[in-house]
């Protein structure tokens, strides 16, 4: 019982240990898989292939792509895609790291 209780406390902790979080400001309204983001601050968590933006009740999940740049990113930017009339979060680049998290369309 003691050795099934240790196991799963350790999946637990190396599940926690491979997501990611970063933090993130929008300047303008923005849209991750159809969720309509207001200007402000959200945390991005990362778990393999997905990632979910979320600040107070507002959340949006969506697949994701981590990439590493050749260089370190100066700060962290948001780059929107604003060809359908609305401007969806195509990458976001994290500052002071190589890491590049890009969103399908």
């Amino acid at each position: 019982m003691i050795r099934t209780f240790a196991f799963f406390l350790m999946m637990a902790a190396a599940a926690l240990a491979s997501a990611k979080s970063y933090t993130v400001n929008l300047l303008s309204p923005a849209t991750l898989n159809g969720v309509e983001l207001q200007p402000g601050e959200y945390k991005v968590d990362v778990n393999e292939q997905t990632a979910v933006i979320h600040r107070g009740k507002v959340r949006s999940e969506a697949p994701v792509k981590v990439e590493s740049g050749e260089n370190k990113y100066d700060s962290t930017t948001v780059r929107l895609d604003n060809s359908a009339g609305k401007s969806k979060i195509q990458e976001i680049r994290i500052g002071g790291t190589k890491t590049k998290l890009v969103f399908a369309m």
